[in-house]
């Protein structure tokens, strides 16, 4: 467990622009920052960070907190991985109580598999540099392939011994458990129990995640045996999932920001030669099918993806037509082919970098036209075949979200296809319709089975649940009281009768006789008048990074307003709009005094019921007492809260 001192230490040096900006693009609007949520799919800029507080908010998702909750639900972190993220970032030396072993292990089991994934690596990596046999065969077939010392060391490619279990051997001997040496398929178990290494006599691609830790390898052989598989790729794990990775993204994020572009290639020996030519925005796929969680991952850096084919006809066909995905997810699509059999790898290493640039900017094409102009090619003079091509270039087309670009797509495809344009506009119409309706259709099917929430908190109750005691109206009232306490708690009371104190005090002394029914907000004040007895005032921090969810959820739901009133607002409007700390004596008692009526309101409702039911006139007449004296005290509140806001 990390020490306090440690973590607060990591909390100050944290700028959380600067952390959540190494994964979503921001823009400055006003005091904030706004860009696309990490979390969903959207066209419009709902993710807010503001530096002050220093909180995010995704109005889309319901998703907020401190950076350390931004990394703990992009990158899955747990809460000591993401301050051990951010003290590595910022150069803290990180300070940890000892656990219970049983609690470690259980706890720390996705830690261990990243911890022994990196130490792979670093065997790898010295076997390539420092072994006769790593250098005589591994960095040898690196050299051969024209990869510099910086690249091997930057992307930490290595070599595995030829041997059965020179890795596991090795891995053993360190301390590190069978367990963890399997399940990241590392090493690989016999029937009879014992384990040997998967990878021997390949050269090695460490895959990091996207913050910089190995998670998985792709080992190639060198083999001429055809038996023998070219690459062996790590199992799915709980650290690795394949089609959530893209690799050299790591290395590639800054410059994907910077170019507004990324080059997408297929193998690992692509990235790396088109890093050493200067192209540094560039990722792979790895041999797999590009899938939507790939896409969303360049997304977050840029709209614009430059696709980099090799030469190979039949490759190509069978490749665009996987790519409508793309468009659906609004990026800009060009594509570069390789002929004379080159890949992006062979052409480098054949042309040189000038010429791989130059090439690349001379010969890229926007997707759509390039998919009309090759599959046009493939259907010839075959009427039928042309009819078919013209529909699927229009399904690509009816894919793109933004309208306009759409247009300019037909008009281009209407001269390339010589169909006329309304005809094409026809046919998009109609696909579009016909999308439209059926998404409507799963959106009625997904709403039948969906419970109704209030308009004004569309995301809240997914992620805090209301407890069923504890009415709406009720639970805003305290949620009220619980935004007063974080915004004003710690300004000074300076009211007529009321002085030398602050809010937040004043307010854990007044609702001392007041029963919170919604469990989070029960515990919140409690958490506040244990600090206040304490004798410190808790600031918004204090509760943005609490150790319980549900405190922050209400903390930065409270603390986050997606609009902000423009400065000229009045200048503009002559509208004046209420500002509540005009009146602070009126804000915080009347949302004191208006909880305790709603109390005693529930008091009330539930003595009519007890004196309807009561079973004997003795019972009624103290039932009746009871009632009439929780009148006076409903009056006096209403009487109070009148003279207050009047006032």
């Amino acid at each position: 467990m990390i020490i306090k001192s440690t973590i607060d230490r990591i909390m100050e040096a944290t700028d959380i622009v600067e952390v959540i900006g190494e994964f979503v693009q921001l823009k400055k609007r006003g005091a904030n920052y706004v860009g696309l949520s990490p979390f969903a799919n959207e066209r419009t800029p709902s993710f807010t960070v503001s530096p002050a507080k220093g909180i995010f908010k995704d109005f889309s998702t319901g998703k907020g907190g401190s950076a350390v909750t931004f990394l703990m639900e992009l990158e899955k972190f747990s809460y000591p991985e993401a301050l051990k993220w951010l003290a590595k970032k910022y150069g803290i030396e990180v300070e940890e109580t000892v656990e219970a072993p049983e609690n470690r292990e259980e706890d720390l089991r996705r830690e261990s598999l990243m911890i022994v994934s990196g130490y792979a690596a670093k065997f790898f990596h010295e076997s390539l540099l420092e072994t006769d046999e790593g250098k005589s065969i591994g960095l040898s077939y690196f050299k051969e392939r024209g990869f510099s010392n910086d690249i091997i060391k930057k992307f930490e490619l290595g070599y595995s011994p030829d041997q059965w279990e020179a890795f596991t051997g090795s891995a053993l001997k360190e301390g590190y458990k069978e367990q963890f040496l399997v399940d990241s398929g590392l090493s690989v178990k016999r029937d009879n129990g014992t384990l040997y290494d998967r990878y021997r006599g390949r050269v090695m691609f460490p895959i990091h995640n996207f913050t910089g830790r190995v998670i998985a390898f792709g080992g190639r052989t060198l083999k001429k045996d055809k038996n023998v598989p070219k690459y062996v790729n790590s199992p799915e794990s709980e650290i690795y999932h394949k089609s959530n990775v893209l690799y050299g993204l790591y290395f590639a994020k800054k410059a994907i920001r910077e170019e507004d572009n990324c080059y997408l290639v297929e193998g690992y020996a692509d990235v790396l030669s088109v890093v050493q030519a200067g192209i540094e925005n560039v990722v792979a796929s790895s041999g797999t099918s590009l899938t939507v969680e790939q896409i969303k991952l360049i997304s977050r850096f840029t709209k614009n993806i430059t696709i980099l084919y090799d030469g190979d006809a039949a490759g190509i066909k069978a490749a665009i037509r996987g790519l409508d995905m793309i468009l659906e997810e609004g990026l800009n699509v060009k594509v570069v082919t390789f002929l004379d059999g080159h890949d992006p790898d062979s052409y480098v290493q054949a042309n040189g970098s000038s010429a791989f640039k130059k090439y690349i900017e001379e010969n890229k094409k926007d997707f759509i036209l390039f998919k009309a102009n090759t599959l046009l090619k493939d259907a010839g003079n075959d009427p039928i075949k042309k009819a078919g091509v013209i529909r699927e270039i229009v399904e690509s087309i009816a894919k793109i979200p933004d309208s306009i670009k759409a247009s300019v797509f037909i008009k281009e495809c209407s001269y390339i296809l010589q169909i006329d344009e309304r005809a094409l506009l026809s046919e998009l119409n109609k696909m579009r319709q016909a999308k439209s309706k059926k998404d409507g259709q799963q959106q009625q099917n997904h709403n039948r089975y969906q419970p109704e929430m209030p308009p004004d908190e569309p995301h809240f109750f997914d992620e805090v649940d209301l407890a069923p005691s504890a009415p709406k109206k009720e639970y805003f009232q305290e949620k009220e009281v619980i935004r007063l306490l974080l915004l004003y708690g710690s300004k000074m009371i300076d009211w007529d009768g009321i002085a030398n104190t602050y809010i937040g005090p004043f307010m854990i002394a007044e609702l001392g006789d007041v029963t919170f029914e919604h469990e989070t907000c029960k515990l919140f004040v409690e958490l506040y008048q244990k600090e206040v007895e304490n004798g410190i005032l808790p600031e918004d921090a204090y509760f943005i990074h609490h150790a319980n969810k549900g405190i922050v959820d209400i903390s930065i739901d409270l603390l986050s307003s997606k609009y902000t009133l423009s400065e000229n607002w009045y200048d503009m409007h002559k509208i004046m709009i209420h500002d509540e700390q005009h009146n602070m004596k009126a804000t915080i008692l009347g949302a004191i005094f208006h909880l305790k009526k709603h109390k005693v309101e529930g008091m009330l409702d539930n003595l009519r019921i007890e004196l309807k039911n009561a079973s004997s006139e003795a019972d009624q007449e103290i039932l009746l007492n009871q009632y009439m004296r929780m009148k006076k005290v409903e009056k006096s509140i209403s009487d109070f809260l009148g003279s207050v806001i009047i006032k």
